[in-house]
């Protein structure tokens, strides 16, 4: 009997711990791979605590590599339930070798709120293409993993689960030329490198060059996620998400002109002035314009469930 209740205490405090790693840490909230340069990593943090940047860094494993992966150092800190933006900070045309290298694009920029040096010669962190495996690290340590160090799945991960989510029998691309939002449902990063890699187990995928839900995220460690704060902290959106039917309350220090919802095409949906009625809306995801009086426009995204 002894032996017995040492073994469930044991077992109880194993899933305890297990539990208790949900909404503790950093993870990577959302993926740009985009036309030319722009390719940006956002990192959410989960936790009821602000963290502290120093010794966290994001890893370029390149083209299969496992070791000695190109490192940028971040600074600063994360509030909770906040996200940032890291990119690439090319602003300017670099010749390399051959060709080229364009800069990118302004609006693009726009949603980063740190930047890598634009300078592949000076750091490539985030000049990855889809076949990159890119970390999030602490002192070393991996926070967060996406993609597999190791292997060099061709142009990209893929769909295909016939060819270990690798594009040698074709399949859908999904880290190259896209847009990966982490699903809310995820809690905390992969700090183990996985047996294959299949991004569309945590990752919702978005158009190639789609920026407009950078910096936002929506998260279920979230215990208080009818208030949705934008990064701009100039107005709220509650609930977000929201379950399909219920009214969309905007609460705001500014005056607000209009209130539109686009699809992620970009196709105009509907506007008001108040609130908007997910009625007609079909679960998914969107984007929301509040447009103020003083001229200023803010985006965010809205997940209709």
């Amino acid at each position: 009997m002894r032996n017995i209740l040492f073994t469930f205490l044991a077992l109880l405090f194993a899933i305890s711990s297990i539990k208790a790693q949900d909404c503790s840490d950093l993870f990577i909230s959302e993926y740009v791979e985009g036309p030319g340069n722009n390719n940006a990593i956002e990192i959410y943090n989960p936790s009821n605590n602000t963290i502290d940047l120093g010794g966290y860094t994001i890893n370029r494993y390149s083209n299969g590599s496992s070791t000695n992966p190109e490192a940028w150092q971040l600074g600063g800190s994360i509030d909770p339930g906040k996200a940032i933006v890291i990119g690439n900070g090319q602003l300017d045309s670099v010749w390399v070798t051959t060709y080229w290298s364009l800069p990118v694009d302004p609006v693009f920029f726009g949603h980063l709120d740190l930047y890598c040096n634009g300078d592949y010669d000076a750091n490539s962190t985030f000049y990855f293409n889809g076949d990159d495996a890119m970390t999030l690290e602490y002192n070393g340590n991996s926070v967060d993993i996406f993609g597999l160090k190791g292997q060099d799945p061709g142009s990209a991960w893929t769909d295909d689960a016939s060819a270990g989510f690798t594009d040698a029998n074709g399949g859908t691309w999904w880290t190259k030329r896209k847009t990966l939002v982490r699903k809310s449902n995820v809690k905390k990063g992969v700090t183990m490198d996985p047996i294959a890699f299949n991004p569309t187990l945590e990752y919702d995928s978005l158009p190639d060059a789609t920026y407009s839900g950078l910096g936002a995220h929506n998260c279920d460690c979230n215990t208080t996620d009818l208030l949705n704060y934008n990064k701009h902290n100039k107005y709220i959106i509650y609930p977000n998400p929201v379950k399909q039917g219920s009214n969309i309350n905007i609460g705001s220090n500014s005056k607000v002109e209009t209130i539109t919802v686009f699809d992620i095409s970009g196709k105009e949906i509907m506007n008001s002035y108040n609130y908007i009625s997910s009625l007609n809306l079909s679960k998914g995801t969107y984007i929301l314009r509040v447009n103020f009086l003083d001229g200023e426009s803010i985006e965010n995204k809205l997940i209709v469930e």
